[in-house]
């Protein structure tokens, strides 16, 4: 259920809408294909897939949401080829050499309008998860730009819900320790943090123009060469790492977290006590349980997270909605 997971904390005050309330207001934006002429379109679609119809999904008391992305891409090759057959025209039938900034943009925009009816669609979905217990949104996402967009279009939805109290305030979680640095000390040392180890994926970065870079796959990573990269310079951007023998996964130099697997242990106990009819309400159980224990340790692990008031976000790097009486249990 989730690959990726990009964390960000939900104020205190916080409370989730009721699930009617909520599936109302994710009804009102649900996912609809692209048009000829639009290159992109977003909205919300059922996390456990095309047999329901339901957008707001609780499990215990986790919520899981799911929004379905659709883009029209054009090739830059294509589309500055299309402006400049347009630009040799207008010379032809004007006899004008020179062509105005303002010609060109208008140029561009009627090429993208004549392409886009011809550029194949592409699909993704994210899925979203709430935890209301410990206040965190967990985005499938491994990057931030696509995790802030898909909480954008969360906050706007919970914005729709009527009789709101206080407006909610979403940030990305913010460590005492950068990870770059916390994987530096933990490869330099060969120690690990406690509850975790680490296994044999690397990268290591020159934090400079060129970028020089090493990576180690499927090799120990208990050697010297490794502490001499990070003494010359080289930051550590990936680290792949096992929890509690339970979850594996990928650290990147952002504090997100890539390629999860859940172990065998973990998949064993769910085999041993069998699923649901169609398996969503066991994977989200399972994969929510162990992520609600494995993102505190982690946490811990580089430094504990700052202060609410120890670095503030610009304005602009708050999000903000009005949130609905609380979501009565599941």
């Amino acid at each position: 259920m989730f690959k990726s997971a990009t964390f960000f904390r939900i104020a205190n005050d916080f409370v989730l809408p009721p699930l009617e309330a909520l599936e109302e207001a994710l009804q009102a934006a649900p996912f609809m294909p692209c048009g000829a002429t639009q290159p992109e379109s977003n909205g919300w679609v059922p996390p456990r897939g095309n047999k329901s119809t339901v957008l707001a999904e609780a499990v215990g008391r986790q919520l899981i949401l799911r929004l379905c992305t659709e883009r029209r891409p054009l090739p830059s090759s294509a589309i500055k080829a299309a402006v400049e057959e347009r630009i040799e025209r207008y010379k032809q039938e004007t006899g004008n050499e020179r062509v105005g900034s303002k010609i060109k943009k208008e140029f561009k925009e009627e090429a993208i309008l004549d392409l886009l009816p011809r550029a194949f669609t592409k699909r993704s979905s994210t899925t979203l998860w709430i935890d209301p217990v410990n206040k965190f949104l967990v985005v499938d996402s491994g990057s931030l730009t696509g995790a802030d967009k898909v909480v954008s279009y969360l906050v706007e939805a919970l914005g729709e819900i009527p009789n709101a109290g206080p407006g909610i305030m979403v940030k990305p979680v913010q460590t005492m320790m950068s990870a770059a640095a916390s994987m530096a000390h933990w490869l330099a040392s060969r120690e690990a943090p406690v509850g975790f180890t680490v296994d044999r994926d690397c990268e290591l970065k020159m934090p400079d123009d060129q970028k020089s870079a090493v990576r180690y796959s499927r090799h120990t990573l208990e050697i010297d060469e490794v502490a001499q990269h990070i003494a010359s310079g080289k930051v550590p951007t990936q680290l792949a790492m096992t929890w509690n023998d339970r979850v594996s996964f990928v650290l990147t130099d952002l504090s997100q977290v890539r390629k999860i697997k859940l172990l065998d242990v973990v998949l064993d106990g769910v085999q041993e006590k069998g699923k649901d009819d169609d398996g969503f309400d066991t994977d989200a159980a399972i994969v929510t349980g162990e992520l609600s224990a494995l993102i505190p340790d982690l946490l811990e692990a580089l430094g504990g997270e700052q202060p609410a008031d120890a670095s503030l976000p610009p304005p602009e790097a708050t999000t903000t909605a009005k949130p609905a009486p609380e979501l009565a249990d599941a």
